[in-house]
């Protein structure tokens, strides 16, 4: 007779999630194996620490109840051999928009008045009436838009020229529709009162569904306060802080009210190879990427003291000293990731709130450490179920054998494990060895992209902006989607969506807190992904691969929770098909989709299943 059969459980230990594979095994090898349930559940604590416990229980419990077991007594865990790794983001702007010799408003009300362009020298409302020459009315706060259009009708009757006007109020339309004269008005400039009086200044606004042309072109600023080639260079950023804009305003002011300021940026210092480079952030991206190549492999990287950079590596190293116990002195950085992004800052020397989009640059970076505490974790599991708790293999092993139970697959075998904090790739080749790689940079980064560069400053919207397709809500009854596509309701939407960017949620549509095009959310978002998942697949893969050649690689496995994502995956797939790689989602044992390889190839492992698939 064979051996008894005896139920184990797989717990897969990650970064955001752990997963657990319960399943009944029969024989002293490869006899049978039943794999009767599999669970996910939140990770507790940093990965690869005592903390982890909690949630490796939860996941055992939740698997025993999918199986109808929920009193049962697991034989045996098995456990990953989960070594800690530690992600942390920064973001450090490398240009600010600068307003010297002028004052800026340009923040783009829902309602400017009139249209057209209108110059002229700034004059109070309480002081209009005698002027010569054309003026800008500014209008303060608490004034009512009756009596400011008989006041502006009042001194056009009497020959003043009024060109334009400012208002504090959000009454632009209604001062417009009771004028004699229409005139473009911006209003909603919350800080009027600083509007410099006897100043030349310019207003323009838009047609409806247009954009400004002369105050968003350095020449246009030239040609409208008759300026030199220097003055024009000076200008030139509040001509870039404005495109885009339905509205503008911008005032000539003396030389010296706004001076020039320059943000620090911080340096970088790589090490690895035997030698160490210095590149600033400054320098972008692209710069920063190639020191690293130059000097890998990397063994540690430090940031410039003072600096966000500096404080965001230095925090890295403080949370791995708080969960492993290392000092921070023996604690290195291994990876890092840079991304050339654009951000909204604000704009020195505005004066409405007025931002631009600048250029930053993203910065992932990542430590491994070498001490795993998984022994402590594995014996307080075995505390609190009462059963043997085994450490049962490397990560990157197991995880290939399990993406090996998905249909059409065959060694050699590659995969890519997209994550929150890292993207992981392991190469299985035909001799049964198996080389890992971890990189910095996976959807924690894409958030943080998506949240930057749309100026959302809301995780939770940058988050549903990256996992859900997007749509403009055309009317109460009508969308249309993304991809072009209309769809009709019976039902009118609620007001809160209606002409909205919205995503499309399982749970209905959620509107985006932007005030730019579906298209334009749609590119920062697509961007995003690529300029972290298809990079850093590609660099991950380049490690593994042999020869560093992705043509050697044969088939490539996507895991992860990432890899359910609706548009991640092809765009992967484009990126690798011109190296003749058969790539697509895993889908473990033909049923669990990217998930569990970890948890289901423990199993198999432990079982025996796994041993002959380094076989030629």
């Amino acid at each position: 007779m064979g051996e008894p059969v005896r139920v184990v459980v797989g717990v897969d230990v990650g970064n955001s999630t752990t997963e657990a594979c319960l399943a009944e095994v029969a024989g002293d090898r490869a006899d049978r194996v039943d794999r009767l349930a599999s669970s996910l559940t939140p990770t507790t604590g940093v990965k690869g620490t005592p903390a982890n416990t909690a949630g490796a229980v939860t996941a055992v419990r939740r698997a025993l109840e999918a199986a109808g077991r929920p009193s049962a007594v697991p034989d045996t865990v098995l456990l990953n051999e989960a070594t800690p790794v530690i992600s942390g983001l920064a973001m450090e702007t490398i240009s600010e928009t600068i307003i010297t010799e002028s004052t800026m408003i340009g923040h783009n009300p829902d309602t400017p008045g009139g249209e057209g362009i209108g110059v002229g020298t700034t004059v109070a409302l309480a002081e209009l009436g005698g002027q010569d020459g054309p003026v800008v009315v500014v209008v303060g706060a608490g004034a009512d838009f009756d009596d400011v259009a008989e006041r502006v009708n009042r001194a056009v009757a009497d020959g003043v020229d009024v060109t334009a006007a400012v208002l504090h109020g959000d009454d632009a339309v209604l001062v417009v529709n009771r004028l004699t004269r229409r005139i473009p008005v911006v209003d909603e400039v919350s800080a009027v009162d600083r509007v410099p009086l006897g100043m030349l200044a310019a207003v323009e606004v838009a047609a409806p569904g247009r954009t400004i042309r002369t105050l968003s072109d350095s020449y246009g600023l030239a040609s409208t306060f008759d300026l030199d080639s220097d003055q024009t260079r000076q200008v030139s950023p509040v001509a870039r802080a404005l495109a885009g804009n339905r509205s503008a305003v911008v005032v000539r002011t003396p030389a010296g009210d706004v001076t020039d300021r320059r943000i620090p940026v911080g340096t970088l210092t790589v090490t690895g190879s035997g030698r160490s480079l210095d590149v600033g952030v400054d320098e972008g991206a692209e710069a920063i990427m190639e020191a690293i190549r130059r000097v890998a492999p990397l063994t540690d990287v430090h940031g410039e003291a003072g600096t966000h950079v500096g404080g965001m590596l230095a925090a890295v190293r403080d949370t791995m000293t708080d969960v492993t116990g290392q000092p921070s002195s023996e604690i290195a950085i291994r990876d890092v990731l840079a991304v050339d992004t654009l951000v909204p800052t604000t704009v020195q020397g505005g004066l409405a709130g007025e931002v631009a989009r600048e250029n930053a640059v993203a910065l992932a970076a990542m430590v491994r450490t070498s001490r795993s505490r998984m022994q402590a974790v594995a014996d307080e599991i075995a505390a609190q179920l009462g059963c043997e708790v085994l450490i049962g293999g490397v990560e990157g092993e197991v995880a290939v054998r399990g993406a090996l139970t998905t249909p059409g697959t065959a060694v050699p075998i590659a995969i890519v494990d997209m994550g929150g904090g890292s993207t992981d790739a392991a190469l299985l080749d035909r001799d049964g060895r198996v080389s890992a790689v971890h990189v910095a940079g996976a959807g924690e980064l894409v958030t943080k992209l998506v949240d930057s560069e749309l100026g959302l400053e809301d995780r939770d919207a940058a988050e549903s902006v990256k996992r859900h397709p997007l749509a403009k809500v055309e009317s109460f009854f009508h969308v249309r989607h993304e991809d072009g596509t209309v769809q009709f309701f019976d039902a009118p939407l609620p007001p809160h969506v209606f002409a909205r960017v919205v995503t499309v949620t399982p749970e209905g549509l959620v509107p985006v807190p932007v005030r730019t095009t579906l298209e334009a959310v749609r590119t920062v978002r697509r961007e995003a992904k690529r300029r972290v998942f298809v990079v850093n697949t590609l660099r991950a893969l380049a490690q593994v691969a042999p020869q560093g050649s992705l043509r050697l690689l044969g088939s490539v496995v996507l895991l992860g929770g990432s890899a359910l994502d609706f548009e991640i995956p092809a765009m992967v797939a484009d990126a690798l098909a011109p190296h003749g790689v058969v790539c697509g989602i895993g889908n473990v044992h033909g049923t669990e989709g990217p998930r569990n390889a970890v948890a289901a190839g423990l199993v198999d492992v432990h079982a025996g299943l796994a041993e002959p698939v380094g076989a030629p």
